[in-house]
């Protein structure tokens, strides 16, 4: 219920962060209000989301 899911930012629009999950790439995009992610980010930045909360990761190769 609370796995870690890794995403990349593709798009940032605004007040909003448009993920695309790293392990399921050709998902539609989710999009997550701004307020709701950490600080300092940008499109390509990689988060991981577990325990109802972003992190900023490093990619996973």
């Amino acid at each position: 219920m609370f796995e870690r899911i890794d995403y990349v930012i593709a798009r940032i629009d605004g007040d909003y962060a448009y993920l695309k999950q790293v392990e399921h790439p050709g998902e539609d995009l989710k999009c997550v209000a701004r307020a709701l992610l950490p600080e300092n980010i940008a499109e390509g930045t990689y988060l991981a989301y577990e325990m109802m909360q972003y992190t900023v990761t490093e990619a996973q190769d």
